[in-house]
This record gives structure tokens, C-alpha cells and sequence, in this order.
């Protein structure tokens, strides 16, 4: 089985979605980051894995379901907090990292996850980027992450190819879009309205996006 890494920031106004923003105030952002982190950790509390994490950056008294561990962000570029996140899993089994926003991921997206068949997995994000990534050797995360672009246009696709060239056997998960712009954000709401991220953007009432 695997361990389930949820990598989260916490949501405050001015430190999350804040290209949501306009037409969003910053505290609309903040709040739905809230509500697209408590989506993704109740799907993840789904997910059958033998081990959960979240990795956060701030304070995850409030955020930490039951049964899970925390680990503290390190700070540095989001290459280095992927690998840190990873260090902080059991190293003798499959791990698989998401972040917060995807909150219309569903367990069985990261449940297909072979990691007898495959050595690493990767779900693509429509932005280019990546919103999941697994390893079968958390150790190795260090060798195949480190120095990976991040949040650029092709981060995904350069992510994709630092692993096969690594040698490993990669599974692509499937794609999902970010939760980036507000745009984007619709899309999202529209993938998964009954969420609590739909319904808290249904509740803003925003005429111009």
C-alpha cells in the first residue's frame, strides 16, 4: 500500500490564490483556498493508503483530520518542499503526493496508482504543471525533483521527462485543472458542484470574472 501526502499552505489572505484576486478580494481567496483544502482532505481521508500526511505551511492545528501527521514546510522553492514532504512519509513503501488545488481529485485517481507495475506516477495539470506525483522509493525524490521548474507552462511535462530519464517506469494519472485563476476555478467548481468549494463560490456571487 502507500502513503497519501497532502502538501497545503495555510489559508490566509494575502498568502493563498491571490491571482484569484481581482475579481476576488483577497479575503474571497482565502476563503475559498478554505474551502478547496477542507474538499481535498475529505477525499484524501478517502483514499485507502495505509499512511497520511499533511505537509503544511503555517499552523495545522485546525487542519489535521484524525488520524494523520503533520510535517512543517522547510522553506526554499516548492522543488525543495516536495522532496522534504516525501522525507517525511515511511520510506519502505509507495508514496503519493497532492496538493490543495485539486479539490475535485477523487480517491480513485490516486488509488490507480501501480507501484509494482510503475516506479513513479505523475497527474498533469491543464496549466502545464503537475497536481500529483508518486515514487514506489520515496528516497529517490531527491534525484528525480530537485532543480524541476516549478510553475511554469511546461513544469509538468519537464517533471515527466526528469523521471524517465531517471530510469523510472512512469504512470500518468489522470489530468486535472488547477485551481489558479478564476477561470480555472469555475472549471473546477463545475467538475465537483457539491463540493464545498462550488458551493462557496456560488455563494460570491461574482458578476465579472
Amino acid at each position: 500500500m502507500t502513503s497519501l501526502i497532502v502538501l497545503a499552505k495555510q489559508p490566509l489572505p494575502g498568502r493563498v490564490k491571490t491571482r484569484l484576486a481581482p475579481p476576488l478580494s483577497l479575503e474571497q481567496a482565502a476563503g475559498l483556498a478554505a474551502a478547496a483544502l477542507r474538499d481535498t482532505l475529505a477525499a484524501a481521508q478517502s483514499t485507502d493508503v495505509d499512511e497520511y500526511l499533511l505537509a503544511f505551511d503555517g499552523d495545522a492545528t485546525e487542519w489535521l483530520p484524525p488520524g494523520w501527521r503533520s510535517a512543517q514546510q522547510p522553506t526554499g522553492g516548492l522543488d525543495r518542499r516536495l522532496v522534504a514532504a516525501f522525507g517525511a512519509v515511511d520510506q519502505d513503501q509507495a508514496s503519493v503526493l497532492i496538493g490543495m488545488d485539486t479539490p475535485q481529485f477523487q480517491p480513485r485517481q490516486v488509488e490507480a496508482f501501480d507501484p509494482i507495475e510503475y516506479d513513479a506516477c505523475l497527474g498533469l495539470a491543464t496549466d502545464g504543471g503537475f497536481w500529483a506525483i508518486g515514487l514506489r522509493d520515496p528516497r529517490r525524490a531527491a534525484e528525480v525533483i530537485l532543480g524541476v521548474p516549478m510553475s511554469t507552462a511546461d513544469t509538468g511535462m519537464i517533471q515527466f521527462e526528469r523521471l524517465r530519464c531517471a530510469g523510472l517506469r512512469v504512470q500518468l494519472l489522470d489530468d486535472l485543472t488547477d485551481v489558479d485563476t478564476y477561470a480555472a476555478a469555475l472549471v473546477v467548481a463545475g467538475a465537483a458542484p457539491d463540493g464545498e468549494f462550488a458551493r462557496a463560490l456560488r455563494e460570491l456571487h461574482v458578476v465579472h470574472a
